[in-house]
């Protein structure tokens, strides 16, 4: 029977992970149970909670499960293109559920709310992304827009292309944000270079930059809170 390719079928009726969500709830799922349940079918040989628990014990956690590759992945066996592709779109989801979308129209007072919004969309990003918020007169969140990714330099954050966004939205200022795939959150001297090319840029537009960014996925860095938006004339 090892050559069987297994189905939820196959399980007893009160370990099917839709069965068990039905009894007792999305929430008293097990991890396991969960894949499982996006996964659907098990492999030659495995059920789908043990395909389940095979995909965890291969990445080690579900963070690292989300950041993987399509091929990565597909070097689980039993997990194919279409499972692999339903991994990545059920995180995916659940980033966006807790990302700034349903954020639109809040007051940007302070940089941990900046972090709080977008700390799920590239936080664990393995490229540097630049992002633009714009707002209005009150502060007041108009977008979200995404410059750029890539390795962060001079021609990457373009003046051009990072207030494109806030002009088509008539926006009064805007907040820098880029991650630090590093984990380190300190700028680094392109870096400040870069938001004093921007502010200069945004000073000729009759746009505020108020405050640049530094995400990673446990911590920030706010140029306003560390009183770094003055004269970089020098820089």
């Amino acid at each position: 029977m090892k050559n069987k390719t297994y189905t939820v079928r196959d399980l007893p009726r009160d370990e099917r992970p839709r069965e068990r969500l039905q009894k007792v709830g999305v929430k008293n799922l097990s991890t396991q149970e969960l894949l499982a349940l996006i996964i659907e079918k098990g492999g030659r040989g495995q059920t789908v909670l043990t395909l389940a628990q095979n995909v965890l014990a291969h990445f080690g956690n579900l963070q690292n499960i989300k950041t993987a590759s399509l091929e990565e992945l597909k070097q689980v066996k039993g997990i194919g293109f279409a499972t692999a592709c339903k991994l990545q779109a059920a995180f995916k989801l659940g980033e966006k559920a807790d990302s700034h979308i349903t954020n639109f129209g809040d007051k940007i007072e302070k940089p941990e709310t900046v972090y709080n919004l977008l700390r799920n969309e590239i936080g664990n990003k393995k490229k540097e992304s630049f992002y633009i918020l714009s707002l209005n007169t009150r502060n007041r969140l108009i977008s979200v827009d995404n410059v750029s990714t890539g390795t962060l330099s001079a021609s990457l954050a373009h003046p051009r292309e990072v207030f494109l966004p806030a002009i088509k939205n008539s926006a009064a200022s805007v907040i820098l944000v880029h991650n630090h795939p590093s984990g380190d959150a300190q700028p680094s001297e392109d870096d400040l270079k870069i938001t004093g090319r921007l502010i200069k840029s945004g000073e000729i537009l009759g746009i505020e930059v108020i405050d640049h960014v530094i995400i990673t996925q446990d911590s920030y860095y706010s140029f306003k809170e560390k009183k770094q938006m003055g004269d970089y004339d020098n820089k």
